[in-house]
């Protein structure tokens, strides 16, 4: 039996929500910043569920943000609901991230994240995102100059992989260099459990987020939920149900788990992943469990209305055909193909929410219908 599997049932860190640097989240549940799937109308539409304590934008590039790009702009948009948001700056050059860093508070970051772990070709050709653990010397002092121009009230986090290589892994790579943001400000961790080389293939290697929990909490204490208690380490990587969550969290010492493809088709993942751990606990139940299928319909509709308001017609009809494959796969009625292909040969707003309405009409009571959770 390993040290992980040797945990506590009721480990301490369940139902404990993350404290990150002076900021108190609400629970330990974060929305991943993902490309293409952490728009304004997404946050708010898991937000609205219940359990999300920090959700982030997507990666932000400081220079498209200072230079008043539209394209930026659009993904740092944010709102009085979306709050506590996470704006994460990705690139290479310490001083425009600090610049960068500089907008970001101007303009509503509760958090300001570092991209240290995208794999994706266009970010580390330019040295940024995963590209940054091959050079971690590079790496502390962007820290160091994104920290330097931030207000205390703001914190600063980093997101990463296990390292670029199998030999990175090997050797460490992140733990070290986890301990060597922890120890220039960085106030969170978050640890994405594959190399770059693995992109998203294999399973998350959850024995490497352990090792850099353990990294961390031996350099620069056990992490306590306190302003002074602490670096959180927050784990990501295949987390689909609520548990995986409590899964990972009990077999990774992780104080925290951020959610990303997880919640494409449940994007109410974060409130039963909260609700568990409150039941582990003993604690009250303060959120609803499973949404009712036509509930499942509304959700959609309502991420379909937010983009049409934030981001126009073109951009929503485009995204909505492209994501009810997704939001579709927990809608279990027969008749859920129909829905499917009602949303993608819409040709305008009304059409979609007629697919939805027809749905929800012809929809036979049992299918849409749902087991009740246990209390």
């Amino acid at each position: 039996m390993t040290r992980a599997q040797r945990l506590p049932l009721r480990s301490p860190v369940l139902a404990t929500p993350l404290q990150v640097g002076p900021v108190r989240l609400d629970t330990n549940l974060l929305l991943a910043p993902i490309a293409g799937w952490c728009d304004l109308a997404w946050r708010m539409t898991c937000r609205e569920l219940g359990g999300v304590g920090l959700a982030c934008t997507d990666l932000l590039s400081p220079r498209g943000l200072l230079c008043g790009s539209e394209a930026s702009l659009d993904l740092a948009r944010t709102n009085e609901f979306d709050r506590p948001i996470g704006m994460q700056l990705y690139g290479s050059d310490p001083a425009l991230l600090a610049d960068g860093a500089r907008w970001c508070a101007d303009h509503g970051a509760t958090v300001v994240d570092l991209n240290m772990g995208c794999p994706v070709d266009k970010v580390c050709k330019k040295d940024g995102g995963s590209k940054l653990m091959c050079d971690p010397a590079r790496a502390v002092r962007i820290a160091q100059a994104v920290r330097t121009a931030l207000p205390d009230a703001i914190p600063l986090t980093a997101k990463m992989r296990l390292g670029w290589s199998e030999a990175d892994f090997e050797r460490g790579a992140a733990c070290s260099l986890a301990v060597r943001l922890a120890r220039v400000g960085v106030a969170m961790i978050t640890v994405h459990g594959r190399t770059t080389e693995q992109m998203f293939k294999g399973e998350c290697r959850r024995e490497g987020i352990r090792r850099v929990v353990e990294a961390v909490a031996e350099a620069t204490g056990p992490y306590t939920a306190t302003p002074r208690g602490g670096i959180p380490v927050v784990g990501n990587g295949d987390v689909r149900t609520p548990d995986d969550a409590i899964s990972m969290l009990r077999h990774t010492g992780c104080a925290g788990v951020m959610i990303g493809r997880g919640a494409f088709a449940m994007p109410w993942v974060f409130r039963l992943a909260w609700r568990e751990q409150l039941r582990l606990r003993g604690l009250p139940l303060s959120l609803e469990g499973e949404p009712t299928e036509p509930e499942k319909i509304e959700i959609v509709r309502r991420y379909f209305d937010r983009m049409l308001e934030f981001r126009g017609e073109q951009y929503a009809m485009h995204k909505i055909r492209q994501k009810i494959a997704w939001l579709g796969k927990t809608i279990n009625g027969s008749h859920c193909r129909e829905l499917k292909d009602g949303v993608r040969q819409a040709a305008t707003p009304r059409e979609v929410h007629r697919a939805l309405d027809h749905w929800l009409a012809v929809a036979p009571a049992s299918e849409r219908a749902v087991p009740p959770v246990p209390a």
